[in-house]
């Protein structure tokens, strides 16, 4: 007799993902989808489908001039379906029938959260689906009286999607016309109200839905937050402030102070996997173009809407280069001691991240013949889940949008999520291989 093979928690979390994007590339096919009334290719339906359920934000159309309103709002539920994952929405369905959640569905819910216990994570589930509504809904009230002013009634719907696109760090917008697309936010970028707004939107979708939890709990008394929130709290202030003030300095010097400090903070904010931009990135110099990469390939926190390597990663492995540095035995952050398994997952993952953004700039630059610094640009706003671009994406051949349809998935699922869902089963011992010593450095 056969035995049933269950998936994993890990498998699961995959096929939910590649499951959404191929079912939303089949509903922006249709000619309902678009403002034309044609039937979209499917290569192209996938590639718009996968940057929005990986919330990513590269386009190779402009969502607010080719996409008709029922095909925006595909767009807009799966970014939120991908901003909060396949697992959470599908417990939401759970919770609004009254059904009971097995064991089973709790683990998946662990992995997708990436909760450290099991214990209340159904409770912790309700609180993120509940307050990412009232959040979303105040952002998109908040944005309403700039965008009804300028466009009227369309103005509602703008300031939902904006909001949602926000939230979920998707960078989605549905400002382009026909004379002028892929303009993002670039004409409010003097609007204090809408540039503050998105920014507060990116920044608390992007630290993380355990910190929220862990916030919510101990109010403002920082010594009692965990490990994790104090590090993804830290790592948040320093990667905004820092680059902020780089920009501020480096870019946009002959625009009035006010509007330079929201360009300089906008662009310090929204390169971290929020894929808007209220400047030109093509035109800027090549440190910050480079800076932009890193911070891209960084990306949010642990258990957030954001994507990237984690800020949690750079964390761990920055303390356990100061471990080397100070000969300490253990690597250490806030007297703490941190695990090897986790710094090892760590340059784990550091790893597939700059493996996979240089290797894919190859091979477009060498398929496209297109300058390498551009295609580097490319593969980390898509690895990393952010959306910016230097003007490329909509040219690429069929093969080069694959190519970053899967850096896409890859860095939304997460590098480790795949090894896993691969490589799942029960753990093996075995006896360990004689030790020998080599040089390194």
């Amino acid at each position: 007799m056969a035995v049933k093979k269950r998936l994993s928690t890990f498998q699961t979390i995959l096929l939910g993902f590649a499951g959404l994007v191929l079912l939303g590339a089949f509903l922006l096919m249709l000619p309902i989808s678009s403002a034309d009334g044609i039937v979209t290719p499917f290569d192209e339906a996938i590639f718009t489908a996968a940057s929005a359920s990986c919330v990513t934000g590269l386009v190779i159309h402009d969502t607010a001039t080719y996409w008709s309103y029922f095909g925006q709002a595909i767009i807009l539920i799966l970014i939120q379906i991908g901003g909060l994952g396949v697992v959470t929405m599908a417990a939401l369905f759970s919770i609004l029938s009254g059904r009971k959640i097995s064991l089973m569905q709790r683990s998946t819910m662990q992995e997708a959260l990436s909760a450290h216990q099991i214990g209340g994570i159904v409770k912790l589930t309700r609180f993120i689906l509940i307050a990412t509504g009232i959040i979303e809904f105040t952002g998109a009230l908040l944005m309403m009286p700039s965008f009804v002013s300028r466009f009227g009634a369309r103005g509602i719907w703008m300031s939902f999607f904006h909001s949602i696109s926000a939230f979920c760090n998707a960078g989605f917008d549905v400002m382009g016309t026909k004379d002028q697309q892929y303009q993002s936010l670039t004409s409010f970028a003097g609007d204090p109200l809408i540039n503050i707004t998105v920014m507060l939107l990116i920044i608390i979708g992007g630290i993380g839905f355990l910190t929220w939890s862990d916030v919510r709990t101990n109010k403002f008394k920082f010594n009692r937050y965990t490990l994790q929130s104090k590090i993804v709290l830290l790592m948040a202030a320093f990667l905004i402030v820092l680059p902020a003030v780089y920009f501020f300095f480096a870019e946009y010097s002959g625009e009035p102070v006010g509007r330079r400090i929201l360009l300089s903070f906008f662009q310090s904010v929204t390169t971290r996997t929020a894929g808007f931009n209220t400047g030109d990135f093509g035109s800027m110099r090549g440190s910050s173009l480079g800076l932009t990469m890193a911070l891209m390939l960084i990306g949010g926190s642990t258990g957030s809407t954001a994507g990237g390597m984690k800020t949690t990663t750079l964390a761990v492995l920055i303390a356990n280069g100061l471990s080397v540095f100070t000969r300490k035995e253990d690597t250490q952050l806030f007297g703490r001691r941190i695990d090897s398994s986790v710094v090892r997952n760590a340059a784990t993952i550091f790893m597939m991240y700059i493996t996979l953004f240089f290797a894919g700039a190859v091979a477009i630059s060498f398929i496209e013949g297109l300058s390498f610094q551009k295609c580097l640009f490319e593969t980390a706003s898509a690895v990393g889940t952010v959306g910016l671009s230097v003007g490329i994406t909509p040219g690429l051949g069929i093969i080069s949008r694959l190519i970053l349809v899967v850096l896409m998935f890859l860095g939304r699922v997460g590098g480790l999520t795949i090894i896993f869902s691969a490589f799942s089963g029960p753990a093996r011992n075995f006896s360990k291989p004689p030790l020998e010593k080599i040089t390194v450095g």
